[in-house]
């Protein structure tokens, strides 16, 4: 009772708010803590929070709490510590990694004296500055969010040159109207402030509706990010607070402020910056310098450039997650996962077991379903069971040990999954009660045996590392199958050991799994009354399909595969708008010059001909820069994502056909327009 007596705690002021209403007094005052009596000694600040950005602590206390206990006999502070330090003036975090460093392996040293895993000379030690607070959802999203962040930049490129395409082409039809507007005194400032008001107007009435897009989005988003399989160590209902505050308004203010000026400048600079007398004539004969033209064929090769650029990247993460869904090592369509709480069933072992068998029969039976099975863990569910083991014949050096995965299925597993089996055979029902007998994968088979048969050979499994009572029983190896992501979708598949699922009268699984004929949501109504009939008291904790729990753990990746194409598919329909309003102004512009050629006895075709090929050449201009850069733009977005098939030359070539589609078709109206230019009509107008 002494460590309860003088137990004592820091409260927050949202803590002090609530229970002690602000009370000045609230030094030295008691409260109870899970049966723990613990005085007042201070107040956080207002603005603090805690470290950890998914949870706010309203109570601190010392470390030496840890060994008290409740009633119950657990522990009334289970979660891990984090060291936290603050570094002297001048100190940087390089410097105090490698200090910490050489320190930590003293640590390790101490900890292997009386440790037989290997693995405890791999720990590493890292140090991470803590000012924003500790946050390993950060670590998690942090690539993938940069790569978005880049795409979003080339996006807003892609909408400034837009836009300055249609402004120039604007301005310069507008050129009459300033000479005239000169001519009767309006000063060049004057009319230019005017053609800047206008743009800076456009970019920001952009930017507003841009944010009312983010306020709804933001929400999509967080529901995306939920939508994943339960994240280790967050609180059950945990948010994510998303939605846009002042920072986020300034930000996007500010950038629609430069983007307005830098994009609507030149325009509006050529709009303005030519002589009355000039302009005038324009209206009789109508000009276009070649700097105007340049720079007008620039924009759009830009525009091009940039989304060939977006359009591989989002080719290139679409690719990946179609990997990451269909190279699992089984077929995830039309699989329906069942998963049950037996914990409260009051069933004894060996009943459960039976009954467990019973239900597998009726499950199997039912209408629209082709095979049913069971399995722990269910695949790509997070990590399961996983031990040393002692393979017979084979001497293992102790740094080269590593951890083998351990699953626990029934007969028809591999066939339900869709995993073929290799070598050897299944499991069966009277493998209960005989000899141990044990499934290996590819990897465990290439790593152990080599070339030879692993066929009825033995191993065994340590019971933990420290091998405390003595290696287990051994197993013999009745077959292999291949390699499968059973654990996680991303990486390759480890060595794995698969285990009857019933043995010795007991029950090692809990999940069913059923391959169907028909949509898996179809049977989930049957398969609810098959297991309240025969399993009576057990409840259904839930029921998915493997396609969802495939989903839920490559979330990140969903969400840059959707976001990217999104992000392609918005470049390319700006820039076929930017190609159309050019090439629409430059026919109206050379509407002279087509009714000469036309007068002249040039066909439609050779008209058409003449507007297409310039926009290709400016198409053409833009891969010559664009692909450069995407392949480059790739390789970067490799380094921040692992696992992105970046060799393959499929996304760049399809991003580059798009835009050669598309930009014809941007192209055709103008050029069918151009095409039905009157001769006559078009010389009487000059």
């Amino acid at each position: 009772m002494g460590a309860a007596k003088s137990a004592v705690a820091v409260v927050s002021w949202s803590f002090w708010k609530s229970r002690f209403n602000l009370d000045p007094q609230i030094l030295g005052k008691r409260f109870t803590l899970q049966n723990v009596p613990v005085t007042v000694i201070g107040v956080a600040p207002r603005e603090f929070f805690g470290l950890e950005i998914w949870s706010r602590p309203e109570v601190w206390v010392p470390t030496g709490l840890e060994p008290v206990i409740d009633h119950s006999g657990r522990p009334i502070f289970g979660a891990p510590l984090a060291l936290i330090g603050r570094l002297k003036p001048a100190v940087s975090i390089g410097q105090a990694r490698a200090e910490m460093s050489v320190l930590f392996q003293f640590a390790l040293d101490e900890m292997s004296k009386g440790n037989k895993n290997p693995l405890i000379r791999k720990i590493k030690l890292d140090i991470v500055p803590a000012g924003a607070g500790l946050a390993f959802l950060r670590d998690q999203f942090t690539q993938p969010l940069l790569v978005l962040m880049a795409l979003v930049g080339l996006l807003l490129l892609i909408a400034c040159t837009s836009i300055a395409t249609l402004l120039l082409a604007r301005g310069a039809a507008r050129e009459h109207e300033m000479a005239l507007r000169i001519s009767l005194g309006a000063g060049k400032m004057r009319l230019l402030r005017q053609v800047m008001t206008e743009s800076l107007l456009l970019s920001g009435a952009g930017s507003l509706l841009g944010i009312l897009v983010a306020y709804f989005g933001a929400h999509s988003l967080v529901r995306i990010l939920l939508s994943g399989r339960p994240i280790v160590g967050l609180p059950p209902h945990f948010t994510f607070e998303v939605q846009p505050d002042a920072h986020v308004l300034l930000f996007t203010l500010g950038a629609a402020f430069v983007t307005g000026v830098l994009f609507g400048l030149i325009p509006a600079l050529r709009a303005v910056a030519t002589a009355p007398a000039s302009m005038l004539q324009v209206a009789v004969r109508p000009t276009q310098t070649r700097a105007t033209r340049f720079f007008g064929k620039s924009l759009v090769a830009a525009q091009v450039a940039l989304s060939v650029v977006v359009l591989s990247l989002a080719g290139v993460f679409t690719r990946h997650l179609s990997d990451l869904r269909n190279q699992l090592g089984f077929e995830r369509d039309h699989l329906l996962l069942v998963s049950l709480d037996t914990a409260h069933s009051g069933y004894s072992a060996e009943r459960l077991s039976l009954l467990y068998q019973e239900l597998l029969g009726r499950l199997d039976a039912l209408p629209g379903v082709r095979s049913a099975t069971i399995g722990s863990p269910t695949p790509i569910s997070g990590a399961g069971a996983s031990s040393f083991v002692d393979v017979e014949g084979f001497q293992q050096k102790p740094e080269d040990r590593r951890y083998v995965a351990i699953s626990w299925i029934a007969p028809k597993y591999f066939q339900t999954l869709g995993t073929p089996l290799l070598a050897g055979r299944d499991f069966t029902f009277q493998d209960e009660g005989g000899p141990r007998v044990a499934i290996i994968n590819q990897a465990m088979a290439r790593y152990y045996f080599a070339d030879s048969n692993p066929i009825g050979k033995h191993f065994t499994i340590e019971k933990d590392w420290k091998n405390v009572g003595g290696p287990d029983k051994p197993y013999e190896i009745v077959g292999v199958v291949g390699d499968a992501k059973y654990d996680d979708a991303h990486g390759t598949p480890p060595r794995t050991i698969y285990m009857p699922a019933f043995g010795d009268g007991r029950l090692f699984a809990s999940d069913f799994i059923l391959r169907t004929s028909i949509p898996p949501d179809a049977v989930a109504g049957e398969v609810r009354r098959s297991i309240a009939e025969i399993l009576k008291g057990v409840e259904v904790r839930h029921i998915t399909t493997m396609s969802e729990q495939v989903d839920a753990a490559i979330v990140p990746e969903r969400l840059i595969a959707m976001l990217s194409g999104s992000f392609g598919t918005l470049g390319l329909i700006l820039a076929a708008i930017g190609l159309y309003g050019l090439l629409a102004y430059t026919a109206a512009r050379r509407t002279k010059e087509i009714g000469v050629r036309m007068a002249l006895g040039a066909t439609r075709a050779v008209v058409t001909w003449m507007v297409l090929r310039d926009a290709l050449l400016m198409v053409l201009a833009g891969l010559v820069v664009g692909i450069p850069v995407a392949l480059w733009s790739r390789k970067f977005a490799g380094s921040l994502i692992e696992g992105l098939p970046a060799s393959s030359a499929l996304p760049i070539s399809v991003a580059a056909l798009g835009v050669i589609a598309v930009a014809l078709l941007a192209s055709y109206i103008p050029a069918r327009r151009a095409t039905k230019v009157d001769p006559m009509e078009a010389l009487r107008y000059e």
